[in-house]
């Protein structure tokens, strides 16, 4: 199991010199955690930047964890909303605060579950998964139909909610884990937000 680690495998935006030997968690210490102005962490701050500019170039991201169920990043505009259904999407379970696709759908005759949740690493209530997974069983049951689960950008959010209906669906979330992250390097699994799943689960039990 990967857990949050921010902007992975980015450059430091500090260098240290060899000859701060021990000192370096000093330098490290006089950088400020979060902005004075707003009190939000620079980390979650730079990677919202980074995730609103991916998601909002032309072209899906759109992982298949399953032959029905897809993950992935914001869809935006009407190109990709095109793109999506042209990929046979006949159902969206919208994890994104930011944006809501009902409209962007309508025209296609694409189904939208609105479940909009912050990505800001605090526990999720219960009925957050419940929306999505009954909406998702809903339309599971049409057998040409195909979910799509997102967000912003395909890294939190949307796979959270997808851990929540394998796990409804009978997988354990040990299994589920690696089926998302193996299919989807690019997943994320915050603890807070797995306990959450947790919780959902051994409540419907």
């Amino acid at each position: 199991m990967k857990g949050w680690s921010g902007e992975t495998g980015e450059a430091s935006a500090l260098s240290v010199s060899p000859r701060a030997g021990l000192n370096w968690r000093k330098l490290l210490a006089a950088f400020p955690a979060v902005d004075p102005a707003t009190g939000e962490s620079l980390q979650n701050l730079r990677a919202v930047r980074k995730f609103r500019g991916i998601g909002r170039r032309v072209g899906m991201d759109i992982t298949w964890v399953t032959d029905r169920i897809g993950v992935g990043g914001g869809i935006w505009n009407a190109e990709n909303m095109a793109a999506v259904a042209r990929a046979g999407i006949t159902h969206i379970i919208d994890m994104q605060i930011e944006f809501d696709d009902t409209p962007l759908a309508e025209p296609h005759g694409v189904e939208v579950c609105w479940n909009p949740v912050d990505d800001d690493f605090e526990p999720k209530p219960p009925e957050v998964f419940a929306r999505g997974v009954e909406f998702a069983l809903g339309a599971l049951e049409k057998n040409e139909a195909k979910i799509f689960i997102h967000c912003a950008a395909g890294v939190h959010r949307a796979p959270m909610m997808t851990l929540a209906l394998l796990g409804v669906m009978g997988w354990t979330v040990d299994d589920a884990m690696d089926l998302i992250e193996g299919r989807r390097p690019a997943a994320d699994f915050a603890e807070v937000y797995v306990r959450s799943v947790e919780e959902f689960l051994q409540g419907r039990e």
